[in-house]
This record gives structure tokens, C-alpha cells and sequence, in this order.
């Protein structure tokens, strides 16, 4: 019989069906128990009324790795509707321990040195995978958007000879006896490219030798590169950003949409996305400089780039808050180029271009800044996670408390919920 996803066993009810997967929990009740299969997709409740089978079943730590077989039954109390009855349960790998904190609560109950000595399970979290769905998807809806534009995809060294950009540290590697480096970004290759291709562009990974902590600068991330050639101005090369944002934007919310729902759940409502529009509004640099002055009574006039308190005037951190723009939108009818920033700084987010290690609560804040001996192994972890915890806002959280009350069952009424 060959295997299913969890995902789809609602289309075959009445059916025998094969499911593999991990043992997420085992909810015990009096005549009866339940069984919660893992898979990549989703989440399997299997009926076990064979008190043989309960015993085996209690007797196994989660995340021991289980062949499922049994028929599929609606169940309006059941998640999804639908349940496994009448199992026949093959243990593949049992699991020597149990795991350090619980993957069926709603977060991962850990503080943050468990987790990273525990990442390989603590990954395994719904909530930790739906932030992997969500970059992925940005990620196809990236590459998507530009192969549609006649756009082809390149992977650069990532050991070169020499520094790529002026004014970034670089990492020194010993290359057999002689001197190279880590690639700060594939810059040189991609014009090298744009005359063999004319449009080219890279997802891959980029590395920058700065101590620092801050949304803008990251020790390793992954870049999202495109360079394309015969353009007519700046505005070409907007607008091939307008395309590739909207893509990202709409692979998403259909990609991921599972993980934007459960990201959100807390809120009772999926994560909302920034719409980009046809064409996302400008605000010429000039006007955003009067803005600025006008705002604070300091004179921008002529400065050749904002700085970051500047920015942080016209676009606020967090895009919920209200800005200066939002303030003046009344008065300044170009004050919707907010709605670009947003979206742009969403999926700066999302892309991993940029890791809010440390800017907000969440996985990633408190360690420190020099790598320490324990956490020298989980220095990539914290800036790989950094930028796609950003995702749900605030990193993946960590609750003080997750526990879930008992209920009492009604006569004749069993809670069918994965998390009950």
C-alpha cells in the first residue's frame, strides 16, 4: 500500500490508508486512546481501542518513528473531520528519550540554551516549521516571478580571492596555504553574467565579517540577487522589483497558507501580508527630505542619503505603527509610498536579507556578541532563525507558561483536539 500525507487522508474516507510519521503525542482516556501522527505536512489523529496496542503505545517516548495502517472514518468532533480506526502500528526507529520540552503545546516551552542544544527537535514544532514554510515560499515566488521574465538562475563562488565590496569585513579562510575569502555577495559575477545572459539573478548565501547585532548587518544570510542589463532608467529596474515582491507576496499566500494561519493563530485570525500594488507608489528622495525637516525642524535639504534616524522618522520599525507618512496622509497624497516600504520590509524580513536578531523579543534575542564556546555550533542556527522569525513578527516565541488545562468530558462526549 503505498504511503499518503496526513494532509489527505479526508479524501479517502472509507478507505485503508498508510501513513509514516512521528509520534507527536499519545492522549490517554479511560476506554480509549489517541494517537497523534506527525508527518512533513500535518498532523494524523489515530483511534487505538485495543488495549494491547495501548500498552505498547505508553510504553514509547514521542517522536519514535511509526508505519500507520488503518481505515479512515468521518468524525465532525475529529481535527479536519476525519480519523484513523482499526490501526495496525509498525514501530520503524523508537525514540531512546523522551524529548527535552513538548512539541504538542501551542510554542516550545524551552528557554533559549535548551533549545539550540536541542534544534534538531526543537525544529520539529509546528510553529517552527510553518516560519521554514513561509521562506520557502517567498523563495519560489522569487525565482518564479523572474524565470517568467526570461530571467536565469546562476550560483556564484562563494571563495574568492578577494573582498567583493568596499567597506564590509570579510572572513579569511586558509585556501591550501594561501589566502581567501567568504563571498559578500556575488556582485561581480552577476555582471559578469549579465553579459553572457543579459538578466540573471541568485538565491544564495552571503557573508559579512561585522560584529554588530542590528537588522542591518548579519554575519551570514541569504541573499536575493538579480541583475538584469538594456535598462531604461531606474524605473526599469523598479519595476522588475514591483514583480518580484507582488510574486513573493502571492506564493505565499498560496504556498503557505497553512502557515500563515497557524502563525496567527494566537490572534484568532492567519498573519496578514502587505498588498502590493500594481504599481507601489513613489516618494521622490527630495520630498522625503522636506518631510524629514519639516517634521523635526532639522534641515535635511541636500543630504546625499537618510540616515537611519531619519528613515526611522518617515518609516517606523514596526509597520502597525503610525509614521510620520500615516500622520500626513491627509495633507500628502504620495504619502501611500508607505505601503511600498512595508512591503519591502516584510519581505526583506521573510527573504532572510536581513536577520531582527536582537531587535525584538523572541528566539534570538539575548545572546551575546562575541560567539562563546556552547554556542559556537548554534551561531548560524541564531542568524538563520533570526531572519525567519521575523516572519511571525516576533520571532518564535517562548511562553513562560503553555499548559494546557484539563477538561472535563461531558457523558458520552470525548474532545477529539490535537491539543486538548
Amino acid at each position: 500500500m503505498e504511503r499518503i500525507w496526513s494532509t489527505q487522508i479526508s479524501a479517502h474516507v472509507g478507505e485503508r490508508v498508510c501513513l509514516q510519521g512521528w509520534l507527536h503525542r499519545l492522549r490517554q482516556l479511560s476506554n480509549l486512546s489517541f494517537l497523534i501522527l506527525r508527518d512533513a505536512q500535518g498532523l494524523a489523529q489515530i483511534v487505538v481501542e485495543d488495549a494491547a496496542l495501548i500498552e505498547q503505545l505508553a510504553g514509547m517516548h514521542p517522536e519514535t518513528v511509526l508505519t500507520v495502517t488503518g481505515t479512515v472514518v468521518a468524525e465532525a468532533q475529529a481535527p479536519n473531520g476525519v480519523e484513523v480506526h482499526q490501526p495496525a502500528i509498525e514501530v520503524l526507529a523508537e525514540a531512546a528519550a523522551p524529548p527535552p520540552f513538548d512539541l504538542f503545546r501551542p510554542t516550545v516551552n524551552a528557554q533559549l540554551p535548551t533549545f539550540l542544544d536541542h534544534a534538531p527537535i526543537g525544529l520539529r514544532h509546528p510553529r517552527q516549521r510553518a516560519l521554514f514554510r513561509i521562506a520557502s515560499a517567498s523563495m519560489a515566488g522569487f525565482r518564479a516571478a523572474l524565470m517568467v521574465r526570461d530571467f536565469t538562475e546562476i550560483q556564484t563562488p562563494k571563495i574568492v580571492g578577494a573582498a567583493t565590496e568596499g567597506g564590509a569585513n570579510v572572513f579569511k579562510i586558509d585556501y591550501f596555504g594561501q589566502p581567501a575569502y567568504l563571498s559578500q555577495s556575488p556582485q561581480l559575477y552577476k555582471q559578469i553574467m549579465v553579459g553572457v545572459f543579459e538578466r540573471v539573478f541568485e538565491i544564495g548565501p552571503a557573508f559579512r565579517a561585522e560584529p554588530h547585532d542590528t537588522p542591518r548587518h548579519i554575519n551570514e544570510f541569504v541573499s536575493l540577487d538579480v541583475e538584469l542589463g538594456f535598462i531604461r532608467d531606474h524605473t526599469t529596474v523598479m519595476e522588475v522589483l514591483n514583480r518580484v515582491l507582488e510574486g513573493m507576496i502571492g506564493a505565499i499566500q498560496e504556498q503557505a497558507a497553512d502557515a500563515l494561519a497557524l502563525l496567527g493563530a494566537k490572534r484568532g485570525a492567519p498573519l496578514e501580508l502587505p498588498p502590493v500594488p500594481q504599481r507601489i507608489p513613489v516618494l521622490h528622495f527630495a520630498d522625503a527630505l522636506d518631510l524629514f525637516s519639516r517634521a523635526t525642524g532639522e534641515d535635511a535639504h541636500g543630504e546625499p542619503d537618510l540616515a537611519n534616524c531619519q528613515a526611522r522618522v518617515l518609516y517606523p520599525p514596526r509597520p502597525r505603527s503610525a509614521g510620520l507618512l500615516t500622520r500626513l496622509r491627509p495633507a500628502v497624497p504620495w504619502a501611500g509610498a508607505r505601503i511600498g516600504r512595508a512591503a519591502i520590509a516584510s519581505l526583506w524580513r521573510l527573504s532572510g536579507s536581513a536577520g531582527r536578531a536582537g531587535h525584538e523579543p523572541g528566539l534570538v534575542r539575548g545572546l551575546p556578541g562575541g560567539v562563546q564556546a556552547r554556542h559556537a555550533a548554534a551561531w548560524r542556527l541564531r542568524n538563520w532563525l533570526g531572519a525567519l522569525g521575523s516572519a511571525a513578527g516576533r520571532g518564535a516565541e517562548y511562553s513562560r507558561d503553555h499548559a494546557v488545562p484539563a477538561r472535563l468530558e461531558p457523558p458520552n462526549t470525548i474532545d477529539r483536539s490535537f491539543e486538548s
